[in-house]
């Protein structure tokens, strides 16, 4: 989620756009400041910032908690949280919070509450989805466990060093010091993501462990706060806190009711059961003008489609194998056929959002050619079947079924597909590198920028390599890019580092999404930005 100066915005161009300033529904009707919207999402992974990193957490951890800053409409970094951020030479960074902020239990939010979150979120044991973010961080590499002596055997690895980070210092309650390893030009603009909020004295149970409870009610310092507890495949519930010094909510709160089925959200849309859908299921795209009328709206998106293959599984080892793959899929047909011309054939690995990206940087390997790609695909032994696995909680089936069904008969294998009730088992099974077959993923950026898309999804400790890509060619490249002095020398170098990626194809580029949303007659100012999040700050209850 950045780029704050490197950044000239390009937009989508097959997107309509007026989700972005639209003011649907009746300006003229009045509105009930303490009505209840509902939402949907699909159950969370988790709720814990340091550990949320799929959609739906992520639209909840937005309501309960504010980041220090959040982007302008030229995806520059303006504070939030934060009254100023500071450096003279992009390795250290004096952060001013602004005062006023408390958390939901009354805590006054200072600088540890940042600097004990960071410091979980990094330390290597707890396992945090997010870590990641704060490798930048001088003395992170101390935080982190050496290598495990017998890798699954009764050994455990040695403890890390340091249980903190040596960067990261305390001015006093409102001012602190963070020191980075190197340069890093773009790190005021991460700063906008999830992860790097802080965590109230309450949620840990001892120094650098968080309470058992925290995740079901976390307390935040956000313009919503809990409403009861998350209520696993049910819903999470949260009501506008009053105490909250930044830009009020026009809702009194917000029901984010969890679906394993896209279709029955839509259906309660339809009914007026349900306020908002944020993506429309792809078999009722087609229909979804005439269903909701200028209830059916589309937005730019940042959100990349693909499709990832397990490089740890022998089966998918062979860059020339996945190359086959990607070469007999048809992505313009899927397009059309599947989705209604709503979506953007991709053909590059970042989106045409950020700055730094090129057309068809994939070159060859995402050329549909089936007559070749059979060829590659069995002189270099592919697998005789393949597995595609997705999550049904998400609106996925109808493009993965077209996607299998185009492989079964361009390679001459056989195909099935593998719905997984949730993408939070689905993340749980790579993770554990269960064999799951070639899975699908998408990817929303974080922050502006052409990092987001690659050191996060691709960098050997990437938050989100679930595939076990590592090339240290391409983390140098990325690594020298984060560094480097300008916008443009950051983006020469994460060019030169997507280069890579085309020829070792982790992943298969197939789309790049927009925001296809509707909304029941009981809201207005239903705005989906680029991140895929509905607009807390803008959506209205109609009295």
């Amino acid at each position: 989620m950045q780029v704050r100066r490197l950044i000239a915005r390009a937009v989508v161009p097959l997107v309509a756009t007026a989700g972005l300033v639209a003011c649907n529904s009746g300006d003229s009707a009045k509105v009930d400041p303490a009505g209840v919207v509902s939402i949907q999402i699909a159950e969370p992974q988790h709720l814990l910032p340091t550990n949320t990193n799929d959609a739906s957490g992520v639209q909840v951890i937005t309501a309960l908690f504010e980041p220090l800053v959040n982007y302008d409409a030229e995806f520059k970094p303006v504070p939030d949280a934060a009254e100023s951020i500071e450096s003279k030479d992009h390795k250290v960074w004096t952060i001013k919070l602004k005062p006023g902020y408390t958390f939901h239990n009354g805590e006054k939010v200072t600088v540890d509450n940042y600097i004990d979150a960071w410091n979980y979120g990094a330390y290597g044991p707890n396992g945090q989805n997010n870590g990641y973010f704060f490798s930048r961080i001088d003395g992170y590499a101390d935080t982190q466990s050496e290598k495990d002596p017998d890798g699954d055997g009764p050994e455990k690895a040695p403890a890390p060093k340091a249980k903190t980070m040596s960067g990261l210092k305390k001015i006093d309650d409102l001012t602190m010091q963070v020191t980075l390893s190197e340069p890093f030009t773009e790190f005021e603009t991460i700063l906008g993501y999830t992860a790097f909020v802080p965590l109230p004295k309450a949620a840990f149970s001892s120094p650098g462990v968080i309470n058992e409870d925290y995740e079901s009610a976390p307390i935040g310092q956000g313009p919503f706060q809990m409403n009861g507890k998350w209520e696993h495949d049910a819903k999470v519930e949260v009501a506008k806190y009053d105490a909250f010094p930044g830009t009020k909510p026009k809702v009194g709160g917000v029901e984010f009711r969890i679906y394993l089925q896209p279709s029955a959200a839509y259906a309660d849309v339809l009914s007026d059961n349900l306020d908002v859908i944020p993506q429309i299921p792809t078999e009722s795209i087609a229909t979804a003008s005439d269903d909701l009328g200028d209830r059916f709206e589309r937005s730019s998106a940042s959100q990349f489609q693909f499709l990832a293959f397990p490089t740890y599984d022998p089966e998918f080892k062979s860059p020339e194998v996945r190359k086959a793959i990607s070469m007999a899929i048809d992505r313009d047909e899927i397009v059309r056929s599947v989705f209604k011309g709503s979506q953007q054939s991709a053909r590059s690995f970042v989106s045409p959002v950020v700055a730094g990206y090129r057309e068809n940087t994939c070159g060859e390997a995402c050329e549909y050619n089936p007559g070749k790609a059979k060829t590659l695909y069995t002189s270099n032994n592919g697998p005789a079947k393949l597995e595609l696995s997705y999550n049904a909680d998400g609106p996925h089936k109808d493009w993965i079924d077209a996607t299998c069904n185009q492989l079964q008969a361009n390679l001459g294998v056989e195909c099935t597909t593998v719905p997984e009730a949730k993408i939070a088992d689905l993340l749980t099974k790579v993770q554990k590198h269960d064999k799951v077959g070639i899975f699908r993923l998408g990817w929303t950026m974080d922050y502006p920028s052409m990092e987001s898309y690659l050191g996060p999804l691709y960098a050997t400790t990437g938050s989100s390599n679930y595939y076990g890509y590592s090339n240290p060619a391409f983390d140098k490249l990325v690594k020298e890019g984060s560094a480097a002095a300008t916008p443009e020398e950051s983006i020469k170098k994460y060019q030169d580092a997507e280069d890579i990626l085309a020829k070792d194809l982790p992943v298969i580029p197939l789309r790049f999404a927009q925001n296809n949303y509707g909304y029941s007659t009981r809201v207005r100012n239903v705005v989906v930005n680029l991140f895929s999040q509905i607009d807390l700050n803008q959506i209205e209850v109609l009295s």
